[in-house]
């Protein structure tokens, strides 16, 4: 069994076991039990009734937080067509195909996400083995395959950041970091927390979220509940 260290030990002392707490409380309580020495993520975990083999419940989509999610995000444009665009739009890294032989040649992943204009699909497509499980494909439904180049950068370096329920029910999303205030933090759980009410099926019945957990880096999990949200 793990045995964790005395900072998380006493983080972890300051979250009354088995409360479900507000959204206002977990999000001073978390900042007050963050254990890292660097300026750690704030997380939120959803776990959803719902089954994600049926497409209607397949719960995914894109959101733009309030206040950022305090990292700034690697752009890799893959564009034969709109190279201008691409340039201007504050991109760290674009081109056309032989961006794409460079993933695969130099095992190159220096990156955090891949917009891509239309022309560009059937060459992404054939690398969908090596893209899709690290989440890189470019999908329509998330705006990455664009023929606006510069609103999809901008939206992604303000802070728009994909989702997509796993297999088990289970949705992450990031929603700061430990040093934003509280007030910047709270507005982005809630922004979070509405996008996923919102999301619910209509063939979800009884509870839509079974549990929600806010917590840091390393730190320990605070269950937040949000009365008729759910």
């Amino acid at each position: 069994m793990k045995k964790h260290s005395k900072k998380y030990q006493a983080a972890l002392a300051k979250i009354e076991k088995g409360k479900v707490y507000s959204l206002e409380e977990a999000v001073k309580l978390v900042k007050e039990t963050s254990v890292t020495k660097f300026d750690g993520s704030v997380d939120i975990n959803f776990n959803l009734n719902v089954n994600p083999t049926l497409a209607d419940q397949l719960i995914r989509g894109t959101i733009s937080l309030p206040h950022g999610t305090g990292k700034e995000k690697k752009v890799l444009v893959v564009t034969n067509t709109k190279l201008d665009d691409a340039k201007e739009s504050g991109a760290d890294y674009f081109g056309g195909k032989e961006m794409l032989e460079k993933i695969q040649v130099q095992n190159w992943f220096d990156f955090d996400v891949i917009v891509a204009t239309p022309d560009m699909m059937g060459e992404l497509g054939k690398m969908g083995r090596l893209l899709g499980p690290k989440g890189l494909m470019p999908n329509p439904k998330t705006g990455t395959v664009t023929m606006d180049v510069k609103t999809a950068v901008s939206e992604i370096k303000k802070g728009k950041i994909a989702y997509r329920v796993d297999r088990n029910g289970n949705l992450a999303l990031p929603t700061g970091r430990v040093s934003f205030s509280e007030a910047d933090l709270l507005d982005n759980v809630k922004a979070v927390v509405d996008q996923i009410v919102k999301s619910r099926p209509s063939t979800v019945k009884g509870t839509f979220i079974l549990s929600a957990v806010l917590s840091t880096t390393m730190g320990p999990g605070i269950l937040v509940t949000f009365p008729g949200r759910n």
